[in-house]
């Protein structure tokens, strides 16, 4: 039974490591959190917390398929997509098909039920940046036939197409471009850097580096994005936003954090550079700062400490 007062919201990529934080946060705001997701990359074991509580319920569906929601929707958040190179290149086909037919399905439910939509778009659209730091208006330098085209083009089209219902059927839309973010539910095989290192340094492996660990990430917490897509839902602006931590590192300075803080013996192995690897990634953050008075708090060694712990009982549980 639908209660008249509850907000109702739509979260796509619902079982995956940003959409599973989202529904915690959007339950604890006592709404009526509806997940969905088809659990290509994203684990029911994400969400599994939640399927006791009355205003929280799951479909299992793939939003490039026709997206059909009863009742009243206030408010859907897409966040349906791959997010590693790993996910991203052994199913480019779908990762191209969920920027872009499912973020026409759910742009069609948005309109439908009048609801505001937010889209997760990604540092991604900036490509191999040459200017630093990115910008909302830095306009990017991708590929868009290399291997990470599927990716990033995806993403461009997703913030296109959302822009075209907003200026053109008038939709309540929200842009957020999200850049590194890491902590409790990430998947330790899923290929990007912080959470296999940590895996590595953990199982006492080497550490393995691509390139020669001079290129920088920006590392945000969980709970610092989380809060600032949430403020941003609820802020009165259309275009895209950044958020993300601009402490900018290179790779090697995060290794050497990761080691000293497991405490691990590893050492550390360089490879060959992927193509198309962004050499350098950092955010701007003046825009999230004006307009929604966000910043991140969670500091690196905070962050690390708790994500380190949490692969610590995942490695544990597997013994």
């Amino acid at each position: 039974m639908q209660t008249s007062n509850r907000k109702r919201i739509l979260i796509t990529g619902a079982a995956g490591f940003l959409g599973s934080h989202l529904c915690d946060r959007f339950l604890e705001e006592d709404f009526h959190v509806i997940a969905m997701d088809n659990l290509v990359t994203g684990s029911i074991e994400n969400i599994q917390h939640l399927f006791h509580l009355p205003n929280f319920e799951f479909f299992h569906h793939d939003v490039t398929k026709f997206v059909h929601v009863p009742g009243r929707l206030d408010y859907i958040l897409h966040f349906a997509s791959p997010a590693s190179p790993v996910d991203y290149l052994r199913v480019p086909i779908q990762t191209l098909k969920v920027g872009s037919l499912g973020t026409h399905n759910l742009l069609g439910l948005a309109k439908e039920k009048r609801a505001r939509i937010l889209v997760a778009s990604t540092s991604e659209v900036y490509g191999d940046p040459l200017v630093s730091p990115q910008s909302e208006d830095y306009w990017g330098n991708v590929n868009p036939v290399g291997p990470r085209g599927v990716y990033d083009e995806a993403k461009r089209f997703l913030e296109a197409m959302t822009m075209a219902y907003h200026n053109f059927h008038g939709l309540d839309t929200r842009i957020v471009r999200i850049f590194n973010t890491y902590g409790p539910r990430m998947r330790p095989n899923d290929g990007r850097a912080l959470p296999t290192f940590i895996g590595q340094a953990l199982r006492g492996e080497d550490i393995t580096v691509f390139g020669d660990g001079t290129q920088t990430r920006s590392f945000c917490y969980i709970t610092d994005q989380v809060e600032g897509i949430f403020r941003l839902l609820f802020a009165d602006y259309c275009f895209p936003v950044n958020i993300g931590n601009p402490d900018e590192i290179s790779l090697n300075t995060l290794v050497s954090d990761i080691i000293r803080l497991t405490g691990s013996k590893s050492k550390v192995v360089f490879q060959a550079l992927p193509e198309d690897d962004p050499k350098q990634r950092r955010p701007s953050i003046t825009l999230a700062k004006n307009i929604l008075g966000w910043e991140p708090k969670v500091s690196r060694e905070e962050g690390l400490q708790k994500t380190i712990d949490y692969f610590k009982t995942i490695y544990e549980h597997k013994r």
